[in-house]
């Protein structure tokens, strides 16, 4: 098992749940964070850490999509291992339903 990234952090982008993370398992993508899913140790310090409420078990039903978008990305996007400050617009967007259609991006992140 591990933790899984969802929508909500889409244009979000906190990274409160970097800074916990024990084995550096989050990558960074232009507007969202994923879980290496092999890195990941099931320890869910991070779940309570998301402001946005967007880290969940991988074991939860329905979250296929997100498992399978997490374990893509992390393949290509950089490792992010500090935590710095959400995208500007996070609070207008948390909560948003369809920002995956609207505003994904498979573009790297920054990588600090």
């Amino acid at each position: 098992m591990a933790y899984v990234v969802l929508e909500n952090c889409i244009m979000c982008k906190y990274t409160d749940c970097v800074e916990v993370c024990p084995v550096d398992c989050f990558y960074e993508g232009e507007n969202m964070l994923v879980i290496h899913p092999d890195e990941c140790i099931d320890c869910g310090v991070c779940e309570p850490e998301c402001p946005a409420e967007a880290i969940k078990p991988d074991t939860e039903p329905g979250l296929e999509q997100w498992i399978k978008l997490n374990a893509e990305m992390a393949q290509t996007w950089p490792n992010v291992t500090v935590k710095h400050e959400a995208m500007p617009e996070a609070k207008a967007f948390d909560g948003k339903p369809g920002k995956f259609k609207e505003f994904f991006s498979p573009e790297p992140g920054r990588g600090d």
